[in-house]
C-alpha cells in the first residue's frame, strides 16, 4: 500500500484526474458487460423455458407479452408455466415477434400487456401496432373468427388513461372476430387480487384446480350460518345455498366476489397422519397453525401416494398452501350476510372438490370460514335506470340474484332474466323469489331454459335466439347485458348468439360503454 501511495502522491494533479477518469470508465465498462451478460443469460433461460413449454401434448395456447419494465413478461411466464404444467402446448412470445399469421393459426391466445406513461403502449408493441393492428380496418384483416382470447391489462389508475393499451388491444381483437374467453382483467399497480383472478381464469382453461396462489389473500373471519340444498332429487350435482356472516367489518355490492380460503377434509388429514405415524398435535412452525394437524388443514395433501417428508415440520414445509376459491356473491349487505350458490363438485377420485367440499360438507354449521370480499368493478351494476338483461345458468344465478336485489331495492323494474338449468321440478333455484319478482313487476320478462324437460335440449342461448326481436328492442332502448355462469360452453355460446343477433359492431360498442359485462368461471 505504501508503494501505491507514493505512486499516487508522485503524480501531477492532471495525471491524477486522468487516472480517476480511467478507473471510472473501466468500472462503467465492467457494469455494461455485466448487464449484457445478465440479459443474454435471461434470454437464453427464457428460450429454454419456451422450448420446454412447447413440448406439451395437450391443447395449444399462445401466450403473448408486451412489457416495458419486465413485469408483464414475468406474469406471462407464470401463466405459461401454469398451462404447461397441465400438459398444454404453450407458445410464449413477445408481442414484437407476433405476426398476423400467428393469431389466425392459434385456437386460443392469452395476452399480458402493460401500459406506460399516459396511455402509451410498450416499446415492444410498436411493430405489432404498425404492421398488424395498423392494417386497413375496413378490409377486416386479419380475420380472427377462429381465435378465443383473454387479456390481462397492467396499468396504474393514477394516470388518466388507465390500462389504455390493454383496452385498445381487447377492442381490436373483438372487432376482428376473436371471441373473448372472459372479460378483460385489469390490474391496478400490481393489485394481487386482480392477479389471483387472472390465475383463476387460467387455471380453469388449464383444468388445474390446486395450483398454489401467486399471492395469498389476507382473509377475514366469517361464520357458516346456513347451508341448505337447493335441488333435492336432481339428477345433477347437488347445489347449495350457503350463508356466511362476517365476524369482522365487511361490505360489498352486487357484482362482487368472495374469495374463500378452503380447508381439507379433516378425515383425509387424519388418515394421512395415521399412515405416517405422526402426532396431529405435534408442534410446528407455520403461519396457519401451531400444530401439525392445523397446518396441514391449509395445505395441499398428496393424492398420488407419495410423501415428500416424514417429519412433522418437514411435511409442513414441503406441502404448498391451498389455493383460494372464488364465488359470486348472491346477496347485499342489507341481507345481513354473504349468500352463495355452491355446486358440490366431484374430483376424479370421487372425493368432493376443494372449495365446494369445504363449504357444502366438511365445515360444520357455525364453523369459522376464512374469506375476503374482492371488489369486482367490471361486474358492478348500471348507475341509472336503464333496462337490464341478466343471462346465466346453474349457480351463475348467484351474481344475477344480487343485481336483482339491488334493482328491486332501488325501484328499478325494467329487468329481464334468462336462466337455464336441468329440470324445472328440481333445479329452479330460488323459484319463489324469482316468481315473486315477476309478479311484483321487478322482472318485466323471464325466459327459462330447462334442458332436460323436453326431448330436444334447450339452453339459454336458444331462448335468446327465439327472443331476437325483443333483444334488439331492449338494446336499442339502452339496455345493458350481464352474463354470469360457466366459462366453458354457456358464455361462449351466448356471446356468439349476441353477435349474431345484434352484430359485432354493436357488441363492441356495448363493451366500450360498459353495457356488456360478464362474470364467468
Amino acid at each position: 500500500m505504501s508503494d501505491l501511495k507514493l505512486f499516487w502522491e508522485g503524480l501531477t494533479p492532471e495525471a491524477r484526474r486522468l487516472w480517476a477518469a480511467g478507473l471510472v470508465f473501466g468500472a462503467y465498462v465492467l457494469l455494461c458487460l455485466a448487464i449484457v451478460l445478465r440479459e443474454a443469460l435471461r434470454k437464453r433461460a427464457a428460450r429454454r423455458a419456451a422450448q420446454a413449454l412447447s413440448a406439451g401434448t395437450g391443447a395449444s395456447v399462445l401466450v403473448v407479452h408486451a412489457s416495458q419494465t419486465g413485469f408483464a413478461e414475468e406474469l406471462a411466464m407464470a401463466t405459461a408455466k401454469l398451462l404447461g404444467d397441465a400438459g398444454a402446448r404453450v407458445t410464449l412470445k413477445s408481442l414484437a415477434e407476433v405476426a398476423a399469421s400467428d393469431l389466425t393459426a392459434a385456437g386460443r391466445a392469452l395476452f399480458v400487456v402493460s401500459t406506460t406513461g399516459e396511455g402509451d403502449a410498450p416499446d415492444t408493441a410498436r411493430r405489432f401496432i404498425r404492421e398488424v393492428m395498423g392494417r386497413d380496418v375496413m378490409s377486416g384483416e386479419p380475420a380472427l373468427h377462429g381465435l378465443s382470447y383473454g387479456v390481462l391489462a397492467l396499468g396504474d389508475s393514477t394516470y388518466t388513461h388507465f390500462c389504455a393499451f390493454g383496452r385498445t388491444l381487447d377492442a381490436w381483437l373483438a372487432r376482428h372476430g376473436a371471441a373473448p374467453l372472459f372479460d378483460r382483467v385489469e390490474v391496478d399497480d400490481g393489485d394481487p387480487a386482480a392477479l389471483r383472478h387472472w390465475q383463476s381464469h387460467v387455471g380453469v382453461l388449464a383444468g388445474v384446480t390446486d395450483a398454489p396462489d401467486w399471492t395469498r389473500p389476507r382473509y377475514g373471519r366469517w361464520r357458516l350460518a346456513e347451508r341448505r340444498r337447493l335441488n333435492p332429487g336432481s339428477a345433477g350435482d347437488a347445489a347449495f345455498h350457503v350463508r356466511l356472516e362476517a365476524l369482522e367489518a365487511a361490505t360489498w355490492e352486487a357484482g362482487d366476489i368472495l374469495e374463500v380460503g378452503p380447508r381439507n377434509d379433516p378425515a383425509e388429514t387424519a388418515a394421512l397422519l395415521a399412515r405416517l405415524g405422526l402426532d396431529p398435535a405435534a408442534p410446528v412452525t407455520a403461519e396457519d397453525g401451531a400444530t401439525l394437524a392445523q397446518a396441514l388443514s391449509w395445505r395441499r395433501l398428496p393424492h398420488d401416494g407419495t410423501v415428500p417428508a416424514t417429519t412433522a415440520q418437514g411435511l409442513v414445509d414441503a406441502l404448498p398452501p391451498l389455493p383460494h376459491r372464488e364465488y359470486s356473491i348472491a346477496s347485499l349487505p342489507a341481507d345481513g350476510g354473504v349468500e352463495l350458490l355452491v355446486r358440490a363438485m366431484t374430483r376424479a377420485d370421487g372425493k368432493l372438490g376443494l372449495g365446494s367440499g369445504w363449504l357444502t360438507a366438511h365445515a360444520a354449521q357455525g364453523a369459522e370460514i376464512a374469506a375476503r370480499v374482492r371488489t369486482n368493478r367490471s361486474f358492478h351494476g348500471p348507475l341509472d335506470d336503464r333496462p337490464l338483461i341478466l343471462i346465466g345458468n346453474g349457480t351463475g344465478l348467484a351474481g344475477l340474484r344480487a343485481h336483482l336485489k339491488a334493482r328491486a331495492a332501488a325501484g328499478r323494474h325494467r329487468n329481464w332474466l334468462v336462466f337455464g338449468e336441468r329440470a324445472a321440478a328440481h333445479d329452479y333455484f330460488h323459484r319463489d323469489e324469482i316468481e315473486a319478482w315477476r309478479a311484483s313487476g321487478v322482472l318485466t320478462r323471464v325466459d327459462l331454459a330447462f334442458s332436460r324437460d323436453q326431448d330436444r335440449k334447450v339452453y339459454v342461448q336458444h331462448r335468446l335466439t327465439e327472443a331476437a326481436e325483443p333483444l334488439r328492442a331492449w338494446v336499442a332502448d339502452g339496455a345493458a347485458i350481464y352474463v354470469c355462469g360457466s366459462l366453458e360452453g354457456m358464455s361462449g355460446d351466448v356471446h356468439a348468439v349476441l353477435v349474431s343477433v345484434l352484430g359485432a359492431e354493436t357488441m363492441e360498442r356495448l363493451a366500450d360503454e360498459g353495457r356488456y359485462r360478464r362474470d364467468v368461471y
